[in-house]
């Protein structure tokens, strides 16, 4: 994204009281994670700016220094416009863009101000009114920061001062009913340039819901045959009872003056999650003498599972600058603590014998069996995760500079689990793994520096890395991508990917868990029946090798506000692959007998869900997407002097400025228009002064003699002398490609903008949230809080200026409405300075596609093949070819509504084609979610059009998921949805609807 110069200039202008010559804005780009100095103006620096010439800079503090397009750029007024309470709930309204199509990672990497952070829960609770801007950036980027390629980059950069305290409550429920959702949270957030703080503190609560509540029709056998008995139904939960209690603090302090020394950042969180879930009632099937059976209940008490789970977490960071490198290093632990108490099924064998007999009738009452007591399971787990980087560019080539990341890491984690129904030892597994990677970005051609410009720009990107674990020897990894951008608007890359992973911990040693009347699909007979489940990890799993490539190309496209073409190609070869124990099919119990209990009459009594290892998979697929930004609606007309009264009417007309390349006034000579007015900016001279300072051949001292005095004073050491290394800096800023930029014609609507809102009625607080943040800064005083007087003088200046070509206030606002300039970043990157503000509407769409080309399993060598696409499956139902994701909204005026949209086309699972079998087809499935909100603080009808007094900071928002109450139909050969199908089974809850109320302070 790059600033607006033309109204940094102006604003430069007004803070130090004279012409300048060029834009102003930050003095050069920032190195990765390096805070911008800010220097409050001075009396000397009003010369500075009067006689100096400042390059734009191409790059916001905190943005991610790399030559790969951004899949999204959002900026503040964007941001604003998806209505989220946090930046948690944000990051899943962009779950279109921030999700990978190689299938690999799960959530995205995330980094605050370009640099890493130890986790996700660190800034999850922040406001969106906090985030200046996020870029969402292609796997490869993950590189860069010692990550896999295996997971988008999502980069929050913050407002530099920022100050909030919230209040939040939720309730929602289905429009069915049976079940409700709550939840409160308190929260602060404290941004004082490098420095941070934020507390906050959940709760969330969740009522049951039973499968009787949801008309769930039972099994064959599964009912009691006595009326009078209770209706398991009734005692087994679609949805648990849950309460959760959690706790975050978060404390961010810069180092060193300015935070220049670097960061530190720590963050404790403390979760307490409390399940209660029910799975039916005891039963027993009672015979008398002469052969008459029934099925009882033997009372109301439900088999319950109790699960309490605590969880502590502590990480850091720390940033710091080690002369032209960055180093950083990040610290998580947790430690997880988990209990489950479920009740054991009594022992019925009396009440059996008894009515073989005949001294307990059947249908009678039941005589009271006691409990048998409960089992416990119990497992502690425990992560400590490090992480060091050391970024910078060792190297220049002609076509730029090197990139260079070295990482290393340590990370111990452990399992400790028993369950008082297994025999033998308790499970306890530790793992220690040492790893450490490189990786480069190289150059080859380079538009910016002159290099193979016609080819464009071309780099490679290298990255290797070894991973040492205690139980699973060395994993090794490599990643050679390339990057092309023939053209500024186009960007290609190829990428290969080769990973050795380890399968979890968990998955290799979870606490072994069984789950009695669960309702399991039988392909083999085509019925549904309650089996017992048995879940938890598997000891015997192996290593996987992943063997993946990835092409993709980026295009922006000169449409509406800005939009952006996406398009990737994924190819994934995996061998000895870890997975979750898959739907059973035929071939899947023929492939795993051993998993498979059953009567001597064929009916499934129980599976061993815990994981398995498949001897290879392979996949294919297309992913191409577009996002669309544009406005609406007619922008708001300014008034006349840039406020309503206040004693100032618009100014006198000044004289236009001098047409491109005729000359200007000479620095610190007459400003057209009079001693209130705008500079004329010579491009000419301006030009003519740069090609003599840049024309000074590698290694010679250029003439600056013919640059303004204080620049040349700039320039000079402590004797006097021209220092080489001030001059080399300078030449960088100024010679390249951006310094050659001329400035664009300011945009008069938004300097009128810029009057109303630090120009106010007598009485009211200026608006200082329109000036860019680097002037910001300049307002400050030694405290870190705008200085009065720096303000008033900001104020005195700009409030008697002449807009530029001398209109009147209020006619350069309707001129500038439609005729306005607006910088533009590669990506789509967001509008100029001040569109954001003009009254209209903001509109956005974004559509992706997935289709997937092959996908194959060979479940063993020499075993089954397993074609995903034609009738096989490994998970609940076949894999759908193809899936569209669509999210898009409205917004003005503080009211906004958005839409999202999923689809996934049909499947087949085929039976065994034998007597009793039947193949099964998943219907296609499209969900709606619909979000409606409402800033109460901008609604006249309430607030009477004048101050919002009580509604100040107050939001109502309305959400509806599952708009449509849609679920997958799935059928058998015969058209009947079998009992495991049922869709309460499928999706319990439907169309949830939510109210939610918010108010910051």
């Amino acid at each position: 994204m790059r600033i607006t110069s033309t109204t940094v200039s102006l604003i430069a202008l007004a803070v130090c009281g004279a012409p300048t010559i060029a834009a102003a804005a930050d003095a050069a780009p920032v190195s990765q994670g390096t805070p911008t100095p800010t220097t409050a103006p001075t009396d000397d620096d009003a010369d500075d700016f009067a006689n100096e010439i400042i390059v734009t800079a191409t790059r916001l503090p905190g943005q991610v220094d790399t030559d790969v397009p951004p899949v999204l750029e959002l900026d503040e007024a964007d941001i604003a416009a998806y209505g989220a309470s946090s930046i948690d709930d944000l990051i899943s309204q962009l779950a279109p863009q921030t999700g990978s199509g190689r299938g690999r990672g799960g959530r995205p990497v995330f980094l605050v101000n370009g640099q890493r952070i130890a986790n996700f829960r660190e800034f999850r609770r922040y406001p969106p009114e906090a985030i200046r801007k996020i870029e969402v950036l292609p796997e490869e980027v993950a590189l860069k920061f010692g990550y896999p390629a295996d997971a988008r980059v999502v980069n929050i950069i913050l407002k530099s001062d920022f100050a909030s305290r919230e209040v939040e409550a939720e309730y929602g429920m289905p429009t069915r009913g049976g079940t409700s959702t709550g939840q409160a949270e308190l929260s602060m957030l404290r941004i004082a340039g490098p420095n941070r703080f934020n507390a906050s503190a959940e709760y969330t609560t969740t009522t049951p819901l039973t499968e009787g509540e949801r008309e769930v029709v039972q099994a064959d056998g599964s009912e009691p045959t006595v009326a009078t008995d209770p209706n398991p139904a009734d005692y087994r939960t679609l949805v648990a009872k849950n309460q959760e209690l959690e706790g975050n603090v978060t404390w961010t302090r810069g180092l060193g003056k300015d935070g220049l020394g670097g960061q530190f950042t720590i963050n404790g969180q403390v979760t307490r999650n409390v399940k209660r879930s029910l799975s039916g009632l005891d039963t027993v099937l009672l015979t008398d003498g002469v052969g008459n059976t029934a099925l009882r209940a033997l009372d109301a008490d439900p088999i319950m599972r109790r699960t309490t789970a605590d969880t502590y977490s502590l990480g850091s960071s720390l940033a710091l600058p080690l002369g032209a490198w960055q180093f950083q290093t990040t610290v998580d632990a947790t430690l997880g603590n988990t209990e489950s108490q479920i009740d054991r099924r009594r022992d019925t064998s009396a009440l059996v014998t008894a009515a073989a007999a005949g001294t307990l009738a059947i249908d009678g009452q039941l005589p009271t069996v006691p409990s048998a007591g409960i089992d416990t399971s119990r497992s502690q787990t425990y992560t400590i995760d490090t992480k060091a980087t050391l970024m910078g560019n060792p190297l220049h080539l002609p076509a730029g500079d090197v990139s260079a990341t070295f990482a290393a890491g340590f990370k111990a984690n452990g399992i400790d689990s028993s369950d008082s129904r297994i025999a033998g030892p308790d499970v306890s597994l530790d793992r220690q793994r040492v790893n450490g990677s490189i990786t480069l970005g190289v150059p080859i051609t380079s538009r910016r520096e002159g290099f193979g410009a016609a080819i464009g720009d071309l780099s490679l990107n290298l990255a290797g890395g070894v991973d040492h674990l205690s139980d699973f020897d060395t994993l090794w990894n490599y990643t050679a991508g390339i990057t092309w951008s023939p053209v500024e608007r186009l960007s290609l890359q190829a990428t290969r990917i080769v990973t050795d992973v380890a399968p979890s911990l968990t998955q290799l040693g979870a606490a072994t868990l069984i789950d009695y009347n669960v309702p399991v699909y039988d392909f083999t007979n085509g019925t549904t029946v309650l089996a017992t489940v048995t879940s938890g990890g598997n000891p015997n799993l192996t290593a996987e090798t992943q063997r993946d490539w990835k092409l993709s190309a980026n295009y922006d496209i000169d449409l509406f506000d800005r939009t952006s073409f996406r398009v990737e190609y994924f190819s994934n070869h995996s061998t000895n692959t870890t997975n979750s124990f898959p739907v059973l099919t035929p071939a899947i119990e023929a492939a795993f007998p051993g998993r498979v209990t059953r009567a001597a009459d064929g009916t499934l009594l129980a599976i061993d869900q815990r994981p398995v290892t498949f001897a290879e998979e392979n996949s294919s697929r297309i992913r191409y997407g577009i996002n669309l930004f544009g406005r609406f609606g007619k922008a708001k007309e300014a008034v006349a002097g840039g406020a309503s009264g206040g004693g100032r009417g618009a100014a006198a007309p000044a004289p236009a400025s001098p047409p491109a390349g005729e000359a200007g006034p000479p620095p610190g000579g007459p400003r057209a228009g009079g001693p209130g007015s705008v500079a004329a900016f010579d491009p000419a001279r301006f030009a003519a002064m740069r090609a003599q300072f840049c024309n000074t051949p590698e290694g010679q001292v250029p003439d600056i003699s013919q640059l303004p005095e204080r620049m040349q004073e700039r320039l000079k050491g402590e004797d006097g002398t021209v220092d080489p290394a001030k001059v080399a800096q300078a030449r960088e800023r100024i010679c390249s490609a951006d310094g050659a930029k001329p400035r664009p014609q300011m945009d008069p609507a938004r300097f009128e903008k810029l009057r109303i809102a630090l120009c106010p009625e007598p009485g009211k607080e200026p608006d200082l949230t329109v000036l860019p943040e680097s002037v910001r800064d300049r307002l400050k005083g030694a405290d870190g809080q705008v200085d009065p007087a720096r303000l008033k003088a900001l104020q005195q200046r700009l409030c008697s200026m002449t807009p530029p070509g001398g209109a009147p206030a209020g006619d350069a606002a309707k001129q500038g409405a439609s005729g306005g300039q607006s910088g533009r970043a590669r990506g789509g990157g967001s509008p100029g300075f001040g569109r954001g503000d003009d009254g209209r509407g903001r509109w956005n769409l974004s559509f992706y596609h997935t289709v997937e080309l092959t996908n194959r399993v060979l479940i063993a060598p020499g075993g089954p093949e397993l074609d995903m696409l034609n009738g096989d499956a490994t998970g609940s139902g076949g894999t759908p070819r193809h899936k569209l994701e669509l999210e898009g909204g409205l917004f003005r005026g503080g009211i906004g509504g958005r839409l999202s949209a999923n689809y996934q086309s049909a499947t087949d699972v085929n039976g065994s084609a034998l007597p009793g079998s039947s193949d099964l087809r998943f219907g296609s499935l499209t969900t709606f979610n619909l979000r409606l909100f409402m800033d109460l603080s901008q609604q006249d009808w309430l607030t009477g059009g004048g101050d919002p007094g009580f509604w100040k900071g107050w939001r109502m928002s309305l959400r509806a998921d599952n708009l449509f109450d849609t679920r997958q139909k799935v059928t058998d050969s015969t058209g009947t949805v079998p009992l495991r199908y049922q869709p309460a089974l499928i999706d319990p809850v439907g169309r949830f609807v939510e109210i939610e109320f918010r108010k910051v302070f």
